[in-house]
């Protein structure tokens, strides 16, 4: 190990120095555009600059999302980056939420008057500025010292749904202070219901007026590259992190479950988890309950007789099973099921204003990012969080008008076709 820790350094040195060396136009080094139609380099879509050591060293520098991506694998701590970076077995789910945006393409209309753009889009009786959502994602503080307070310091200036983790490192009334506004909640059901009910009664006190029960992880998963990324960190995690098979002393480090008896608590997710849940959940709580994990359209449908007030279209962001179908490729079936009942928002692999816009003419009522906003923040902060959704939104206003469609309202099947 250490002799490849050496290696990875002597060629970052390396093309460190080739990048200000006239010897680059001469060794057939790759261009910054020579992606992959998936963004390149797997998920990050980072350019080879970046291999080269041409890191932007503010928000303000960066042109895309990729280029948090590049900082943040550098800053955040090796074992910590390969749980954001991560997919399960041979990551090919996570690949395929990036390459489902190839797949289809845009149909631009002409001579429509582009002026002014409305991206505003409604959830719930609450208009948004943009259709953009910060999904849930557990501790934000492993990426930096402010974790979930900074992001939705960054939703609040930017005017942003943010959706709050179960395993949050921050707790949801510090949360809610930072947002000064409510969060929605995202909830994990736990193997034993007097922690759920403890953990909804305190989310719904801190004023959440929605619940997102996600259903994808019913058992854990194979992780790979988490792994692999954990075994080139020489740091001792002994100190933060309890031992193997300890769940309870790993959620006690997470302050939503402060003061909870955790007893008999062995997981997050219970294999026995029926559809059954989500009706107890509506009966338990007086927040709205949208379900997290369908990607089918028969399960879309038991949401709706099971009394789902809406759906995200998610497959964990390719973390939970290995499928290898993209979320842009289950986000129709699921839209036509629910037939415009209930709102339908997806994640995964939204990294460009062309995939959302890509999304909202499948019928999606908003889209939700994970890594981007993680490599913003662990890149830089709040300040990072901010221009990750800056850059999203510019590129979706920009799609937009190009594509002749000043509205979202002026979206729909017609803007896209299969490639």
């Amino acid at each position: 190990m250490k002799e490849l820790a050496e290696s990875c350094t002597s060629r970052r040195s390396f093309l460190r120095f080739l990048a200000g060396s006239p010897l680059l136009s001469l060794v057939g080094v790759p261009s910054c555009t020579s992606r992959n139609s998936s963004g390149g380099g797997g998920d990050s879509g980072t350019s080879d600059l970046h291999d080269l050591g041409q890191l932007v060293s503010s928000p303000e520098d960066a042109i895309n999302v990729f280029d948090f991506e590049a900082v943040a694998r550098n800053t955040i701590p090796p074992a910590h980056f390969g749980y954001m970076a991560t997919g399960v077995d041979d990551d090919a789910t996570l690949r395929a939420n990036r390459a489902g945006f190839g797949r289809l393409h845009l149909r631009p209309r002409r001579l429509v008057d582009v002026t002014s753009v409305d991206m505003s889009v409604e959830l719930f009786g609450e208009r948004w500025e943009s259709p953009i959502v910060l999904a849930p994602a557990g501790s934000q503080r492993a990426f930096h010292p402010e974790g979930e307070a900074a992001v939705a310091r960054a939703a609040r200036s930017k005017g942003h749904l943010q959706l709050l983790s179960t395993v949050t490192t921050t707790s949801v009334e510090d949360v809610t202070e930072a947002r000064g506004a409510p969060v929605w909640y995202q909830l994990y059901p736990t193997t034993r219901w007097a922690v759920t009910q403890a953990l909804l009664r305190r989310a719904e006190s801190a004023g959440c007026p929605v619940v997102v029960l996600t259903v994808d992880l019913p058992v854990g998963s194979n992780r790979e590259t988490a792994e692999r990324w954990a075994r080139i960190d020489g740091r001792d995690c002994a100190s933060c992190h309890a031992a193997a098979g300890d769940f309870a002393g790993y959620v006690r480090r997470k302050p939503m479950f402060d003061g909870l008896d955790l007893s008999g608590l062995t997981g997050l997710d219970t294999p026995g988890l029926t559809w059954d849940f989500v009706r107890r959940l509506k009966d338990n709580t007086n927040m709205l309950v949208v379900v997290k994990g369908i990607v089918t359209r028969e399960d879309a449908a038991r949401c709706l007789q099971h009394g789902a007030d809406g759906i995200i279209v998610s497959n964990h962001g390719g973390r939970a099973e290995e499928s290898g179908r993209a979320t842009i490729r289950s986000l129709p079936e699921v839209v036509e099921a629910v037939a415009g009942q209930i709102p339908v928002l997806v994640d995964g692999g939204f990294r460009r204003g062309n995939d959302i816009l890509k999304a909202m003419a499948l019928g999606a009522t908003a889209i939700c990012i994970g890594r981007p906003y993680l490599w913003g923040l662990g890149a830089f902060g709040q300040p990072g969080v901010e221009a990750v959704l800056d850059i999203l939104r510019a590129e979706t206003e920009l799609a937009m008008r190009l594509a002749g469609t000043p509205s979202i309202g002026a979206i729909d099947r017609s803007s896209v076709v299969r490639a």
